[in-house]
């Protein structure tokens, strides 16, 4: 086992504000939007296709980050990245019309998923086994702070300045983060004495290695369910249960907490059972949760105290689901953990854009769409995981 991890005071804390990228660069600025829409002279929509942008650009900065990461290393994949998020975002900042900010957010998003893709493969450089589910527990369990802080924080830098402070903000952390690893965060990636292996070559291992595509699909359908209650919440809590705009925040923050508690209970058992087995079991209690609240809507009308339980619940479980299933799917790949990491942020993403745009079109503020969506995310996630693991050894393949 790989000891280096030892040696590199803050790891964790360097992983999780890397990790946190994403996440503070979509939540920040969304308060904002009604103050950009009049500032540049366009319509709200066109601000809020920046969301849909920044998606786009983070998952293809993923998928090329990954190989990158992989071939020239994680220091050189982290500050191509970090610079070319600093260049998007200062793009953002000093842009007078909104094209500008089209192109400039791409190149913002592309930067942050090319660096992002560097926190799970790190771990996956130190750690094995239960160690590696235990680091990515920790990760996640910091980073989970900054999607419930970023939408304070752009408030009040939006009360105290403009807009454009967000992204002035953002900027400097990002060059904090960039300074910080490049004095702190040695090179990790083992370097093969192998032949060098193509971007392609490396996503074909992925793929076909049918245990960790099982892993992955668990990992990125159980994104899909996450990003179903993300859109659809506003519109069940608020719109269906009249709940007001202070008690929202509230009822949303009380699933992060949830989140945070099984977090800490997988870091403190993943040593007595498996990465594997504890995904498996919180798969199957998605599955029942989701099942129990959809029985409940059919039978008749479900309560906001029947309901906000069970979702709390539901989402605290991927507490469980993904520390575990990104750990047991970059297990296999100790010389390509980038490319692995980007196949299950990238199709993390895609499915999630999938639910929420499906959240979309059939959204009508009940609360049957959010968790027929939730629920089926799951149920096809243990189905495929299943099949896909049916005769297959559990012995790791690092080829």
């Amino acid at each position: 086992m790989h000891t280096q991890n030892r040696t590199i005071p803050g790891l964790v804390w360097m992983l999780a504000g890397l990790t946190a990228l994403g996440p503070l660069a979509i939540d920040a600025y969304l308060p904002a939007f009604p103050d950009m829409a009049a500032d540049l002279n366009v319509s709200v929509q066109s601000i809020e296709l920046t969301v849909s942008l920044f998606l786009a650009g983070f998952a293809l900065g993923q998928l090329a980050g990954g190989p990158f990461s992989d071939h020239y290393g994680r220091r050189a994949a982290i500050f191509t990245g970090l610079t070319l998020f600093g260049i998007g975002t200062l793009g953002i900042l000093l842009s007078p019309q909104v094209e500008t900010v089209w192109v400039a957010r791409f190149i913002q998003a592309f930067g942050g998923g090319v660096s992002v893709v560097n926190s799970a493969a790190i771990v996956r450089d130190l750690f094995r086994g239960a160690d590696s589910a235990r680091a990515m527990s920790r990760i996640a369990a910091i980073m989970m702070v900054a999607p419930m802080l970023a939408p304070v924080l752009g408030s009040v830098m939006l009360h105290l300045g403009s807009w454009r402070s967000i992204f002035l903000v953002l900027l400097v952390y990002t060059l904090t983060l960039l300074l910080t690893l490049a004095y702190k965060m040695p090179e990790t990636r083992q370097v093969p004495d192998l032949p060098a292996i193509s971007p392609l070559r490396r996503y074909l291992q992925v793929i076909r290695h049918r245990r960790a595509l099982g892993f992955l699909v668990a990992v990125a359908f159980s994104h899909a369910a996450m990003f179903a209650f993300i859109t659809g919440s506003s519109g069940v809590y608020m719109a269906h249960f009249g709940a007001s705009a202070a008690t929202f925040p509230l009822l949303f923050g009380a699933n992060v907490v949830v989140l945070l508690i099984c977090n800490q209970i997988n870091i403190r058992i993943v040593h007595r059972f498996t990465p594997q087995r504890l995904l498996m079991l919180a798969q199957w209690t998605q599955g029942l949760i989701g099942c129990s609240l959809l029985s409940i809507i059919w039978l008749g009308e479900i309560q906001l105290w029947q309901l906000v339980p069970g979702i709390m619940l539901f989402i605290g479980l991927q507490g469980f689901i993904i520390s575990n299933g990104m750990a047991s799917t970059i297990e296999f790949f100790p010389q390509s953990a980038a490319t692995a990491t980007a196949m299950v942020g990238a199709t993390g993403f895609a499915l999630g854009g999938l639910s929420g745009a499906l959240i979309g079109l059939l959204g009508d503020g009940s609360p049957l769409p959010m968790i027929a969506v939730m629920t089926g995310s799951v149920l096809v996630g243990i189905t495929l995981r299943t099949l896909l693991h049916r005769n297959q050894a559990t012995t790791t393949d690092t080829r």
